[in-house]
């Protein structure tokens, strides 16, 4: 049933699709106006593609294996006493992130799929997008007979904001940056709520010497060109010295 009621958020942000795009593109506009770099503009930037692109990676999560209640291990003391790990949902989650409105759908789904509820802040050059999709998932809750209220995002934007969400103890149960390093670095210094502290990119491909070089080189070409500026774009390449001239 969970699976049924998460992958109409898919059904919902395709069939509002110029609704997304009507508010992406006020977010466009007031970037362009502030001088926003290319980069950012690429990633604050929303198509038909790429919000149906965001909607399968929505049913993507629905995929996955359910993992609440999965028991992890399972040992038994001398004394008989039997210990175990098994998956429970946090509870109520904090995802802070920046202009990827992507990320407001992705955090959701996630969520809702271990069971939890989601309190997002993401950054301001996104903010209509981010209501707009936000809107949408807690019209798809609320048919499917879920609380709307399980996928929240704070319209405001500020920083000081930022810093009272950092520290709502009574509320939230766990918080998530994702971003740059400086954003991270603020959640970390800033947080009286437990951090779960994410990387900030840097990410390594390394060919062995044997590899498939052919192999190798689309596998370095893709992970490279295929999207530049997401954090998890390829930025160091390591290669065995034996065919290091070679490659």
């Amino acid at each position: 049933m969970k699976k049924i009621r998460i992958i109409k958020n898919k059904e919902f942000l395709i069939k509002r699709c110029d609704e997304i795009l009507e508010e992406n593109k006020k977010d466009l506009e007031k970037a362009i106006e502030k001088g926003t770099s290319n980069a950012m503009l690429d990633r604050l930037k929303l198509d038909e593609e790429r919000v149906k692109s965001i909607a399968n990676a929505v049913a993507d999560v629905v995929k996955l294996d359910d993992p609440i209640g999965e028991v992890t291990s399972m040992f038994k003391r001398p004394n008989g006493l039997r210990i175990g790990v098994q998956r429970v949902p946090l509870g109520v989650v904090g995802i802070i992130y920046e202009a990827r409105p992507n990320v407001t759908a992705d955090a959701a789904a996630l969520c809702l799929k271990t069971g939890n509820a989601v309190i997002l802040r993401g950054g301001s050059e996104a903010i209509n997008s981010n209501l707009k999709i936000v809107e949408i998932i807690s019209d798809a809750l609320k048919e499917a007979g879920l609380p709307e209220g399980s996928v929240q995002i704070l319209e405001d934007t500020s920083r000081e904001t930022a810093t009272d969400f950092m520290r709502l103890n009574d509320y939230l149960d766990v918080l998530i940056p994702r971003g740059g390093a400086g954003l991270i670095k603020a959640v970390v210094n800033n947080a009286t709520v437990p951090v779960i502290e994410t990387g900030v990119g840097n990410c390594h491909i390394y060919i062995d010497d044997e590899a498939d070089i052919n192999m190798g080189v689309d596998i370095i070409v893709n992970a490279k060109t295929s999207k530049p500026a997401v954090c998890n774009a390829a930025e160091k390449l390591l290669v065995n010295e034996k065919i290091a001239e070679e490659f």
